[in-house]
């Protein structure tokens, strides 16, 4: 039997600050899933593996913080 562990992920802010005019359908593509459909759109989100993988993805188009 395991044991579930309890842990709290962290918050991350994410906020679109390049267009996404002219870059890949699969980049504009992961800019939907994160939610962020027009410039300078912000969106707070948990750090997931998936959304780390995400945001790696499209890293030159986006700023991400961290939140408390």
């Amino acid at each position: 039997m395991k044991k579930s562990k309890t842990y709290t992920m962290k918050k991350i802010q994410i906020t679109l600050v390049k267009s996404p005019i002219d870059r890949p359908e699969r980049q504009k593509k992961t800019l939907q899933a994160l939610g962020l459909n027009k410039l300078n759109a912000t969106k707070q989100v948990e750090a997931t593996e998936q959304i780390l993988g995400m945001v790696r993805k499209v890293e030159h188009m986006i700023t991400v913080e961290e939140v408390a």
